[in-house]
């Protein structure tokens, strides 16, 4: 598999043949048979094979393969943080409570001593 590859220049059928390399080059490295972890993940031998060729298979298919063979780390990429703006930080800290205040007392009750 190649490092640093220049995702963007890819066509749809060269990243689909990546990852279908991806799983083949981990599932070798497990010494697992197609059918083996194709019957692990619940989907069948030739859905596996379509996959590690590069060919079109679900979403949830890659998913179940991946959680397989243990590689769902490749996950971390899809993490979406979330960012505030400087201007909206700035607004959350003028309107943060810069000072406590007592207990207000109403002035119309009458007080007991």
């Amino acid at each position: 598999m190649t490092e640093n590859a220049n995702w963007t220049s890819m066509s749809d059928h060269a990243l689909a043949a990546h990852i279908g390399a991806f799983v083949r080059h981990h599932r070798l490295e497990q010494n697992r048979t197609q059918d083996a972890l194709a019957h692990a993940a619940g989907i069948s031998r030739s859905t596996l094979s379509l996959l590690e060729r590069g060919q079109t298979v679900t979403l949830a298919t890659l998913i179940q393969v991946l959680r397989v063979l243990d590689q769902l780390q490749v996950m971390d990429s899809f993490v979406v943080e979330q960012r505030v703006s400087p201007l909206a930080l700035a607004k959350m800290q003028k309107e943060k409570r810069q000072r406590a205040r007592g207990k207000q007392v109403d002035d119309t009750t009458e007080h007991e001593w």
